[in-house]
């Protein structure tokens, strides 16, 4: 009878905890598709991956939209809880716990079939023109080419307009990971059989979820973050949330 009587209690308790526990207040951008995009289903690949791990661990997030490097400082000024996604820089980890991998970047080089090209024959490269979007950093291998002398660059505002300018032959390669090169050929329009995609990788990097080690309980946001990622990826979850956000990608209009 008493556990009779104490079970809705506790219940009660419980709820009323979950409740009154503050959201987890989270910041991303714009114009990183698949990842990140609020026209995108869910917000991207990742901003859904995020919120379920996030979920999973028990908290209730909050999402905002800014520009990135207001979204960025903004969480270093304590008005965020967290950030994503972000590649791991010694400038960042001075800063910033890092979540468990979220999502691996392998970068290949995109040429024209008629001159395929591949990043470990460098002389190859010497004397072409790479097409960088405004705003991405290049690969170290090419920043040294380019420092070099030894390639030229031309920056248009985005992948795909890079895939068209290839196709043209205005410009003779972009570096992008597989997924964003092969969506960047799907919406540019051209025939994904002119294109030449590169058999080794040029490098791979990871996508993390940011915690700012000055906040008071960070390493414990950022370990039940890990656990509800691990758990997304144990179900089977995970999977389907990047199987389902690709082939979105690959064929959007």
């Amino acid at each position: 009878m008493t556990i009779r009587l104490l079970l809705p209690l506790t219940i009660s308790l419980l709820l009323s905890g979950l409740a009154s526990a503050a959201p987890v207040q989270l910041v991303t951008g714009d114009d990183y598709a698949p990842f990140t995009d609020r026209e995108l289903p869910q917000g991207g690949m990742l901003t859904e991956l995020v919120q379920q791990a996030l979920l999973q661990a028990g908290h209730q997030p909050k999402l905002s939209w800014l520009p990135w490097k207001r979204g960025y400082q903004a969480t270093l000024r304590g008005q965020f809880d967290a950030t994503f996604p972000y590649l791991k820089t010694a400038e960042r980890e001075a800063d910033y716990l890092f979540s468990a991998p979220l999502y691996e970047i392998t970068q290949r080089l995109f040429s024209r079939v008629d001159d395929a090209l591949e990043p470990d024959k460098l002389k190859q490269l010497a004397g072409k023109r790479i097409c960088v979007p405004l705003g991405w950093q290049p690969a170290p291998r090419v920043s040294e080419l380019l420092a070099a002398g030894k390639l030229h660059v031309h920056q248009p505002q985005d992948l795909t307009t890079c895939a068209r300018l290839i196709d043209m032959g205005r410009d003779d390669f972009f570096i992008a990971d597989s997924l964003l090169g092969e969506r960047a050929i799907h919406l540019s329009g051209v025939s994904r059989q002119r294109f030449h995609v590169s058999r080794q990788a040029v490098g791979s990097h990871t996508l993390h979820f940011l915690v700012p080690r000055k906040r008071a309980d960070a390493q414990q946001l950022l370990d039940a973050f890990d656990g509800g990622l691990r758990r997304l990826r144990d179900s089977g979850e995970y999977q389907r949330i990047l199987d389902a956000h690709r082939e979105h990608a690959l064929r959007a209009e």
